[in-house]
This record gives structure tokens, C-alpha cells and sequence, in this order.
């Protein structure tokens, strides 16, 4: 990526909706040259879509939490068998397999307490490739929805 995909990149993070006319204008460069580069960016794999950010109390998803999990035995098909069981529960926001003291980390969203402990307790709890785990509730939360490319080394 050179310094106009990235200078690109960035515009449209700040706003996906912006023309390709407003965002060649902000670059400086022509309207034909802005849509090739959106487009290469796309095929690349760089641009992998565009989304709204939604409201989670809108949604009735008042409560997040992170759930921290330890399975055994680990192996793919136990690991790859429950990120799948997890990532199509309808409160699971994200899965992440990690490494450390945990084998995963999922980020929840549900209405209320009870509803998380109604998750932990009869989703997770059933499964048993489930060791350990342990909830923490996310009181605030804040990221960054630009990102810029970093120096490589």
C-alpha cells in the first residue's frame, strides 16, 4: 500500500457512505483514479466491506461481557467444532482463539444480567470440551474505528 491506499483507507473508514467524487476530492485526485484504487483495495482484500455501527442498547444488548474459556482436549477438530458451536449463538458478538492460560475469549452481548447468566449457564456449561470459564462484564467501551497502516520493519 502506498501513501494515497492508505490515505484512502483511511477516508473511508471515517465514512464509508462518502462519494467517490467527495472522497477524489479530498485527495486531490481524479474521480476515475479514486474508483480504480477503491476498487483494487476491494480485490486486495484490504476494503473487505462496508458496515454500520449499531447501537447495542438499541438492540436490546444493554450487557457485554468477555468470556474467558479453557477446553481440553485441545486439538483442531475440538477447537475448530467449538468456535463454530460459539460463533452461531446469537448473543456471541466475536471469538477469538488465543494463546495463554485461556484457549478462547468471546465477547457477548445480552439484555441484562440474568440473561448472561443464563448463557454461561446453559450454553457453555453443557458443552463438554469446557474446563474452565470466567465472565468479566465490560462496563465502557471504546475503540478506534480508523486505522492507520504501520511501518514495516
Amino acid at each position: 500500500m502506498d501513501e494515497l491506499d492508505s490515505a484512502l483507507v483511511q477516508l473511508v473508514q471515517r465514512d464509508a457512505r462518502q462519494t467517490n467524487r467527495e472522497l477524489a476530492r479530498q485527495l486531490g485526485i481524479a474521480p476515475s483514479t479514486c474508483l480504480e484504487r477503491v476498487r483494487s483495495l476491494e480485490r486486495r482484500g484490504v476494503i473487505r466491506g462496508y458496515h454500520a455501527e449499531i447501537d447495542n442498547a438499541a438492540l436490546n444488548r444493554g450487557v457485554q461481557a468477555f468470556v474467558a474459556v479453557q477446553i481440553r482436549p485441545l486439538s483442531r477438530t475440538v477447537i475448530d467444532s467449538f468456535t463454530e458451536f460459539v460463533a452461531g449463538l446469537p448473543q456471541v458478538v466475536s471469538v477469538f482463539v488465543v494463546a495463554g492460560g485461556d484457549d478462547f475469549l468471546i465477547h457477548v452481548t445480552v439484555q441484562d444480567l440474568d440473561h448472561l447468566h443464563a448463557f454461561l449457564v446453559d450454553r457453555l456449561s453443557r458443552r463438554r470440551e469446557i474446563i474452565s470459564y470466567r465472565s468479566s462484564v465490560i462496563y465502557q467501551q471504546t475503540h478506534n474505528t480508523v486505522l492507520a497502516a504501520l511501518d514495516r520493519p
